[in-house]
């Protein structure tokens, strides 16, 4: 009998992180004083139905062992989603998480970030299309960015696509510090060759996305990362591209190689430099 997904191990093996459970929100703590950056892991969905908790999962553990080793400090919500209509209770668990984040006195409330995985990559569009100032940085791994057809009508607030042909935002949104281009290799970044890192100085900033792409990713995901993807470079959204070409959806529970690693590494790595970035 194979192990299930939810059983399988992460790809990394960090060192466990103290972890405090407020309710259906688990925080991954990072040892040190004075205020840390945070994250918001928004874990895939829908699960299987005969899934646990994903916060119990050893690849979302990981995750926030991953974030706290360095420095940051991680909140896991539970979220369960059995149709469309569930995307709204979902996506407000996840604001709500957010602001648990800024209430805690361990946390800088202005350096805050939210890493979507899977399916979980519906809910980007609320955080593109009307950022918050303490916003710094979004990532997306292996993201569902579509209704895949055949789904029952879903709310268009739930197409991160449309989200980004709608103007820039105003209000009090900090623009998003630009990170170096870098060939695409490997667990490397791509900016797209476009110089898109740099802030226009015409067009407020938006938050930089770092999206982790899988060489072999379903047949039914891939076409929504692709059409987001050259929207997103079209508009100049600030995008970073982790490329995993041997990698398929999961590749972070399912791939355990070198190339998987690297990806993981990378894509944490630069939503912490957005993170910390003055």
């Amino acid at each position: 009998m194979g192990t299930s997904f939810w059983e399988s191990p992460f790809v990394l093996d960090p060192r466990p992180a103290a972890v405090e459970r407020h309710g259906d929100v688990d925080l991954h703590v990072p040892t040190g004083d004075g205020r840390h950056p945070a994250v918001v892991i928004v874990h895939g969905v829908p699960g299987p139905p005969d899934a646990p908790d994903a916060r119990d999962w050893p690849l979302y553990r990981g995750y926030g062992a991953l974030l706290a080793e360095r420095g940051v400090l991680a909140a896991i919500p539970q979220l369960t989603v059995a149709g469309p209509d569930d995307l709204y209770a979902v996506a407000a668990r996840v604001a709500a998480a957010a602001e648990l984040l800024r209430a805690d006195s361990r946390v800088d409330a202005d350096r805050l970030g939210l890493w979507f995985f899977s399916g979980a990559g519906l809910l980007l569009g609320d955080w593109l299309r009307d950022p918050p100032r303490w916003l710094r940085g979004l990532a997306a791994t292996y993201p569902l960015l579509a209704p895949l057809p055949g789904w029952p009508p879903v709310d268009p607030r739930f197409r991160p696509i449309d989200a980004l042909d709608l103007p820039a935002p105003t209000g009090d949104a900090t623009a998003t510090p630009a990170l170096p281009d870098d060939t695409t290799t490997p667990g490397s970044v791509d900016s797209g060759g476009t110089g898109i890192d740099a802030a226009r100085p015409a067009e407020p900033a938006r938050p930089t996305l770092v999206l982790t792409r899988a060489g072999r990713e379903r047949s039914e995901v891939a076409p929504t990362i692709e059409a987001f993807t050259v929207v997103a470079r079209r508009r100049g959204i600030p995008l970073h591209v982790v490329d995993v070409p041997n990698g398929q959806h999961g590749f972070d529970a399912l791939d355990h190689t070198e190339e998987s690693r690297a990806a993981v590494r990378t894509a944490r790595d630069t939503l912490l430099d957005l993170l910390t970035a003055p």
